[in-house]
């Protein structure tokens, strides 16, 4: 009995056991994404798409992609540069092509975008909880703005911008017919202290990022884990902020937290504790 017990303790003492590094949220999962009231058919329209949502009447609005609600013609060819201006994406010239930037990167825009798409883009009020060192009251920190050249301080997205393995400042990783497979020495080890949660998108035979690489545009503050996830961290559901894909929890009071630092370096992994001969794993 008294063994039992003292490896119930031993458990219980293990990051990542503790059943107060879980998340149940009580709100409901597409937090901002309510959008007053509005939920799915902000975004999404059953019946006609964008033209039920008051959007164009053109035709390439019908619905194709998501059934798509919002007007996205503003967008279509538009040049906009991410990354202090060194990545160089060209949007779709329609909502039909094929490429992944129209569900990972257009259908974005058209409502996060403050100047092309201004017609569609959130207005007035921020509807999502921040924390108290984080943005201005009612300021609305995801519309990008009211000039292109904001564009320029955004991380980077786009078919431009690829994921690469190995190198100094990649993962020890295999990428393959669009798709990154984190079987390396260090990265195995990344995965099995945190895991691997981005969406990567296929182009040209490669891996690249698109907004919905790291936002789950479905879940606002929880991510839930299962033993099929691609992590070494228990199965749960987990804290995450701003739609992230991954624990990611920025309101955590414990000082020695790394989650987001852990998000991050699922892609920059010269920063990560693997690379950098630190035995330290993820904190929660």
């Amino acid at each position: 009995m008294f063994r039992r017990g003292l490896i119930a303790l031993i458990l219980l003492a293990i990051p990542g056991f503790t059943a107060a590094q879980r998340h149940s949220p009580s709100t409901d999962a597409l937090g901002a994404h309510l959008n007053g009231g509005r939920g799915c058919n902000a975004c999404h329209s059953g019946h006609s798409s964008a033209y039920s949502n008051g959007g164009a009447a053109d035709a390439d609005n019908s619905g194709g992609a998501a059934l798509w609600g919002q007007d996205v013609t503003g967008l279509y060819g538009k040049t906009i540069s991410t990354g202090g201006g060194k990545f160089v994406e060209v949007l779709p010239a329609s909502a039909s092509a094929s490429t992944p930037d129209v569900k990972g990167l257009l259908a974005c825009l058209s409502c996060h975008d403050g100047n092309m798409a201004a017609a569609a883009h959130m207005r007035n009020k921020i509807y999502e909880s921040l924390p108290a060192t984080y943005g201005r009251y009612e300021d609305i920190p995801t519309v990008l703005g009211t000039a292109e050249s904001n564009y320029l301080g955004q991380h980077p997205v786009g078919l431009t911008v690829a994921v690469k393995c190995g190198g100094p400042a990649n993962w020890d990783c295999t990428e393959s017919n669009g798709e990154v497979t984190m079987n390396g020495p260090n990265s195995s080890r990344f995965v099995r202290n945190y895991g691997f949660f981005v969406s990567l998108a296929a182009y040209n035979n490669g891996t690249v990022v698109m907004c919905t690489t790291c936002h789950d545009p479905h879940s606002m503050t929880a991510v839930n884990i299962t033993s099929a996830s691609n992590t070494g961290l228990p199965p749960g559901t987990y804290r995450t902020a701003f739609f992230l894909r991954a624990p990611y929890d920025p309101y955590n009071t414990n000082p020695n937290s790394n989650t987001t630092s852990q998000f991050c370096r699922q892609c920059h992994a010269d920063k990560s504790n693997e690379m950098n001969g630190s035995t330290a794993g993820t904190i929660l």
